[in-house]
């Protein structure tokens, strides 16, 4: 009996050290998230700033008045209004993607359609997280208010539970269809961007340069692209290394051309090099690749077209061709009978 009970106690203290293990190394984990969370959030603060000084010395350049841009200096560091609500609510927010809650509302799978839709800082996060949790709130008391007195107790409370759902995933249907939206534009703007990337290193220019031109003069042929990259020379100019600022935009649209393009840009910054050559055929390859998708969808549009067809013509073709014959043998039996 009492070796029985001594294998219970040594049995009981080992489960107690696991579990404080265990504890330890969760600590840890959350530490380092919440740790690199607030650097990228540090990051992109900075890039802000960076942005908005460059914003704040060209205005200068041109004669504005200096009390101007330290106005707006003040304005943006002390936001009233709806801003300083929607930044009350972004912190918040941001202080509740690390906990167990918060990584339901918003896990992995929302945080990759974020990056996406092109929301990569931790504000954007925060805001989809109040966005959920907000409209299952209001819609439910929203609906339960109309509805109240006027349904009884059981629709009354599937009314509810049904404004609950649509309410938490409205934000992320919305993301959804940005998002999708999105990565078709991704594929339809790579032959661009392959094109005017080898334009650009044949006149001399560097990587750098040539992202800028594109950031900065073909924002309309390039709207999803250009505003990626602009992300990316923000965080390069923030410190990271080319590697790590492109990282971003070769892994969130799972687009393996993207990363092709991705991986060639790091190479020709890492070593350097003449890159026509392997851009002109890629382009030639994604011209190719672009027109075999073409081929199918107008296969399956011709496929589509067929049972239209039937649906609405072939009635038709059937009154026009075959209502004769059928009138006069119509006709003749009724003479017949006659």
């Amino acid at each position: 009996m009492r070796a029985n009970l001594v294998a219970a106690l040594a049995l009981a203290l080992a489960a107690f050290a696991l579990l404080l293990i265990a504890g330890l190394i969760l600590a840890r984990l959350a530490a380092a998230r919440r740790s690199q969370r607030n650097l990228a959030h540090a990051l992109d603060q900075r890039a802000q700033q960076s942005a908005a000084l460059a914003a704040a010395g060209t205005a200068a350049r041109s004669g504005d008045a200096l009390s101007n841009t330290a106005g707006k200096a003040s304005k943006a560091n002390h936001p009233t209004g709806l801003k300083a609500l929607l930044e009350q609510f972004a912190h918040t927010g941001i202080r509740w993607l690390d906990t167990p809650f918060g990584r339901q509302l918003v896990a992995d799978e929302d945080r990759r359609m974020l990056e996406q839709c092109g929301f990569v800082d931790t504000r954007a996060r925060g805001l989809f997280l109040v966005a959920r949790v907000g409209g299952a709130i209001v819609l439910p008391l929203l609906c339960g208010t109309l509805a109240s007195g006027h349904l009884d107790r059981q629709r009354y409370v599937a009314a509810v539970v049904c404004a609950l759902i649509v309410g938490f995933m409205v934000p992320k249907l919305f993301i959804q269809r940005r998002a999708s939206a999105r990565r078709r534009s991704v594929i339809d703007e790579l032959p661009m961007l392959v094109d005017l990337l080898r334009l650009l290193q044949g006149v001399g220019l560097s990587i750098d340069q040539s992202l800028q031109v594109m950031v900065g003069d073909f924002r309309g042929v390039l709207p999803v692209l250009s505003s990626e990259l602009e992300i990316a020379q923000r965080q390069f100019a923030t410190g990271r290394t080319r590697e790590q600022s492109l990282q971003r935009l070769a892994s969130s649209y799972g687009n393996e051309d993207l990363r092709a393009i991705v991986r060639l840009l790091i190479q020709v910054d890492r070593h350097g090099g003449a890159v026509q050559e392997p851009l002109k055929q890629f382009g030639e390859r994604l011209r190719e690749s672009r027109r075999a998708m073409l081929r199918e969808r107008i296969g399956r549009l011709a496929v589509k077209m067929t049972g239209v067809m039937i649906v609405t013509l072939l009635p038709a073709l059937l009154i026009v061709t075959a209502g004769p014959g059928v009138l006069a043998v119509t006709h003749s039996l009724k003479s017949m009978q006659r």
